[in-house]
């Protein structure tokens, strides 16, 4: 899976607008393309970014073999000096964009591509499918972690998962959102995500008793066993055959799960059996169908909960199962190299985008050390966190903030230059670590599950006037 080629993964219109760019002798002229997104997930108040490493993986990869030219020259559509074109077709341009694991807020960039534009053009799908799949499910992840307040998460979707890609790279996002593993074997072997599991009710169905199930594999794996307990039923049989096979076996730590029924009733009344029993150390695991939601009821309720498996409403993101995120141009350069902004203008105004090639970056309160608001600017503007700072509320321009005890960083770093890769990718665990730490930086009031506040995503004074300009000019 890894390294499979995927250049036809693409949607065809950008072979038929490349062919025409080469037609016209567009081909050389530089662009710049925006990846962004217009709202959060389950309304929430950010989002987590992923699935950068990816895209590189893609890009690097990036060419057209034999059979990829043969297959488009038989669609009779596309001439022979574009065909010829694809057979060295690389990609040379720049990439920008935030580390993976950042909280992002919509509207702002968070990937932008400066390439010619059929290379730009031909880089799209892919670069939306991975960030917009992997940016949703790690976004999901984070939100049901923050709701388990501590208590460890585990991805469970495999077998619920939209496809082979979406189970393997969903339990990396998931991973990056907080989660502690994956039940996903494949997830730990291509990317470090600690793959791990119980049993299935089928492993307890095929022995002549419950306790025969969980005493061989007690056996088996002494260091890391948990007992599915409520294939028969629950408290009658299943804790106490866990219990008995746990002390038969001489072991103090080790776990059961609850996959049905009342989750807090049986995990309250499993707890008092195991502390009767002397198993203090034994952890309880739920699973079942859950999300942030029920795992938030289940811990006011003072279930005896100590480990949540979540599978389908994680692995689909299945509340809100879109990220939405686009791939728009911004601008271009001239025969001179002269850099024109360039705007999209609909009638609905969530769709008019931010024009030119832009620079973000991130303000954060200096005594607080939390973040306190984005800007979009020019890419020649400089930010000086030594002299005071106005940001503007984007949905009300007359209200502003001075800021002067603030720190700012940017946030899109070089990732491509002229097609070579110039960023050391981080392993998956400092993804993780660092996924934490960012969202660790936001206000409780931007990460509340219901109406959260709306953290300020600000254009500067320069990119403002000029996509005032452009939409005057568009009239």
């Amino acid at each position: 899976m890894i390294n499979e080629n995927l250049t036809m993964l693409c949607d065809f219109y950008e072979f038929t607008m490349s062919g025409g760019y080469l037609h016209g002798g567009l081909n050389t002229r530089n662009t710049y393309f925006d990846v962004f997104f217009r709202t959060v997930p389950d309304k929430g108040g950010f989002a987590i970014a992923a699935g950068l490493e990816q895209v590189v993986g893609y890009i690097r990869q990036l060419r057209f073999d034999d059979g990829d030219i043969e297959f488009l020259r038989s669609k009779r559509l596309f001439n022979k000096s574009f065909l010829d074109y694809l057979k060295t077709f690389r990609f040379t341009g720049d990439i920008f964009a935030v580390a993976e694991g950042t909280p992002i807020f919509p509207n702002e960039p968070i990937m932008i591509v400066r390439a010619p534009a059929i290379e730009a053009q031909l880089i799209e799908t892919f670069a939306l499918l991975a960030l917009n799949h992997q940016s949703l499910i790690a976004t999901k992840a984070n939100r049901i972690v923050r709701a388990a307040q501590g208590r460890a998460v585990f991805e469970f979707g495999s077998r619920r998962a939209q496809g082979a890609d979406g189970a393997v790279t969903g339990a990396r996002a998931a991973f990056i959102g907080g989660c502690a593993g994956t039940s996903c074997t494949l997830a730990d072997e291509l990317y470090g995500v600690p793959a791990g599991g119980t049993m299935a009710h089928s492993w307890v169905q095929m022995f002549d008793s419950e306790y025969d199930a969980f005493r061989t594999y007690c056996e088996l794996y002494p260091d890391n066993t948990t007992l599915l307990v409520d294939t028969y039923n629950t408290l009658k049989s299943g804790v106490p055959n866990a219990i008995k096979a746990f002390k038969d076996t001489g072991i103090t730590s080790g776990s059961i799960r609850l996959d049905s029924g009342d989750i807090s009733y049986l995990s309250k009344a499993a707890r008092k059996l195991l502390d009767k029993a002397g198993l203090h150390d034994c952890k309880i695991v739920a699973s079942n169908s859950l999300d942030e939601y029920l795992i938030r009821e289940l811990i006011m309720q003072d279930a005896k909960i100590d480990v949540f498996g979540v599978g389908e409403r994680l692995i689909t993101a299945k509340s809100d199962p879109v990220f939405g995120g686009v791939y728009k141009l911004t601008a271009i350069e001239d025969e001179s190299g002269r850099i024109l902004p360039k705007i999209k203008v609909s009638e609905n105004t969530s769709k008019i985008t931010n024009p030119h090639f832009k620079k973000l970056y991130r303000f954060f309160d200096k005594e607080s050390g939390k973040a306190i608001a984005d800007e979009m600017c020019v890419y020649d503007e400089v930010i000086d966190d030594s002299v005071p700072h106005t940001i503007f509320d984007p949905d009300a321009t007359w209200k502003k903030t001075t800021l002067s005890n603030f720190s700012v960083k940017e946030l899109l770093v070089p990732i491509f230059k002229n097609g070579e890769l110039v960023y050391d990718l981080p392993g998956i665990e400092q993804i993780k670590s660092y996924c934490a730490e960012q969202v660790d930086l936001l206000w409780d009031e931007v990460k509340r599950f219901e109406n959260p506040h709306t953290y300020y995503v600000d254009l500067s004074q320069k990119l403002w006037d000029i996509k005032w300009q452009l939409l005057r000019d568009s009239i």
